[in-house]
């Protein structure tokens, strides 16, 4: 497995120059995964060799990066059970640009709109800078989210994953921090909406489409694939949000 290809690619927490270790790596990522609100308070983490497949590193990275959690307080370790995330609240965080509540302050329609003049152009860069090694990294994450099924939290996962991989091959950081910070908007509410039977599937074979067109550097066609994901996470968010009561849509705007 391999344990130093991820530094490059973790956003670093409060933006510190520092030099770091696997674990420490994969304890920030899994820290801004706990901050965006991908992981909540109780979730069971998955096993420590799936997300060592998910991630890119050792079994022994990922049990060391726990470690580190569970020493900060993020991570409760049990003996003879799985690890789950505490009570604890990070979404005040910066991740990357911006706290994930900054993001969250905008309207649907905004996020909406930025997402499509941007990560669209991040997407037409990528395919330039697509790869064998790229696309066998896309390739386990489908499998994995194959493997995952309906089960949300972990499709969300590789999700994640899967998305940020092609937003780095675009060469520029700083629009992948930005595309990053509008990946993340309404969290909470897109684990519900990737809840509603069928919507995994829906997702997975919208990336199938994706991987297909960027395995042919097929320009136009990766990009009218991330448009029709967009706009299906797009809709499910709306469906969710005009099922949602007035007060928790004024929560969110009021900021977590």
């Amino acid at each position: 497995m391999k344990t130093d290809g991820i530094l490059t690619e973790v956003p670093k927490l409060g933006r510190s120059i520092t030099r770091q270790t696997a674990r420490d790596a994969v304890a920030d990522k899994l820290t801004t995964l706990i901050a965006t609100g991908m992981l909540r308070p109780g979730d069971e983490l998955p096993g420590e060799r799936e997300l060592a497949g998910v991630l890119h590193v050792s079994r022994e990275t990922v049990r060391g990066a726990i470690q580190i959690l569970a020493a900060k307080g993020f991570i409760e370790v049990s003996q003879g059970s799985r690890s789950r995330v505490a009570a604890v609240d990070l979404s005040h965080l910066p991740i990357t640009i911006a706290a994930p509540s900054a993001i969250d302050r905008y309207d649907l329609e905004a996020v909406h709109g930025a997402r499509l003049l941007v990560e669209l152009h991040v997407v037409d860069q990528a395919v330039d800078h697509v790869t064998d090694e790229l696309l066998a990294k896309l390739d386990a994450l489908l499998e994995a989210q194959r493997q995952v099924g309906e089960d949300t939290m972990r499709f969300l996962i590789c999700d994640r994953e899967f998305h940020l991989a092609i937003y780095r091959a675009c060469g520029n950081p700083l629009l992948t921090d930005f595309v990053v910070d509008l990946y993340g908007y309404l969290m909470e509410q897109r684990r519900h909406a990737m809840a509603v039977p069928g919507a995994t599937d829906n997702s997975y074979a919208d990336h199938v489409a994706i991987v297909d067109a960027l395995r042919r550097r097929d320009r136009n066609a990766v990009v009218e694939a991330f448009r029709g994901h967009l706009t299906r996470i797009y809709e499910t968010t709306r469906e969710m949000r005009a099922r949602s009561s007035p007060e928790e849509r004024r929560t969110v705007h009021n900021g977590r």
